[in-house]
């Protein structure tokens, strides 16, 4: 596939913006870049004709030819670029790391979160939404499989009560519609899921039980704006969040990884040290 080296500097904000950037950014910028463009060529060829979606037998048949990492781990351990080169080292961590500091050596260049937080910054959502639509995808850089469980627990020692409810509610609530709000079945999960996929059972469950909370709007409120914060062309940084991470995010004096009395500080030195086999 030809890159047009431009058009893709650009996209990033300009050559500036790239300079700025580590080897792992600029590895999952192109492979972002590279994904979207393979959508646009598929979406032109099936133009004038139903797009058909794979089964999920024809998914499981494609993951069984997989080599290297599985679907479900998290970008951090990829250590391959494009055309098979080293995506090199990652950027080295302070002796203290805070949020922003993780956000931008290991979360950067995070656009579906900046513009999902943005969204609900915009629209006039409470910060604590806003800080969950900031945080709600972030751990996919440590594990992709139930993101949602695994994301309120990583960030459970720092954020409120419900800011946490949000961000662990969310992926469940992500596979049912919700008309009140105007949330639809996303189209993609036709194409990640496979078009005979049904909600398993414990997600079912959840569903339910959630359904019925009193704080049911707040991860419903999180996959209205995850839904609708994919715009390749938006650029938003995370600076205009930096007070509201200020106030309601609970940042440890020994830096995030290294406050001993935390049960998920394992977490946070797993992203900054990927390398490690033990």
């Amino acid at each position: 596939m030809e890159i047009n080296r431009r058009s893709f500097i650009a996209s990033l904000g300009g050559t500036a913006a790239v300079a700025m950037m580590s080897s792992e950014q600029k590895a999952n910028a192109l492979e972002a870049h590279m994904e979207e463009m393979l959508n646009e060529a598929v979406a032109g060829q099936q133009r004038g004709a139903p797009e058909k979606y794979p089964t999920m037998a024809e998914i499981d048949a494609a993951n069984a030819k997989r080599t290297g990492l599985r679907r479900g781990a998290g970008s951090v351990f990829n250590a391959t670029g494009t055309g098979g080169a080293p995506r090199g080292p990652l950027a080295k961590m302070s002796d203290r790391p805070t949020f922003v500091e993780l956000f931008e050596k290991r979360f950067a260049p995070g656009s579906h979160v900046l513009q999902s937080a943005n969204r609900a910054l915009t629209t006039g959502m409470p910060e604590e939404i806003v800080l969950a639509c900031l945080l709600h995808d972030t751990v996919l850089s440590l594990v992709k499989v139930d993101h949602g469980w695994w994301g309120s627990q990583m960030y459970e020692p720092y954020v409120s009560e419900k800011t946490t409810f949000a961000i662990r509610y969310h992926q469940t609530l992500r596979f049912f519609p919700d008309e009140k709000f105007g949330y639809e079945y996303p189209e993609s999960y036709l194409r990640t899921f496979g078009e005979d996929y049904k909600p398993e059972p414990y997600l079912e469950q959840t569903y339910k039980m959630v359904r019925n909370h009193k704080w049911y709007e707040l991860p419903r409120l999180v996959t209205v704006n995850d839904l609708y914060s994919f715009d390749p062309n938006k650029k938003v940084s995370i600076d205009p969040f930096v007070d509201i991470i200020g106030r309601h995010f609970k940042q440890p004096k020994e830096g995030l990884g290294f406050d001993s009395s935390s049960p998920t500080a394992h977490m946070f030195r797993t992203l900054m040290f990927p390398d490690r086999p033990l």
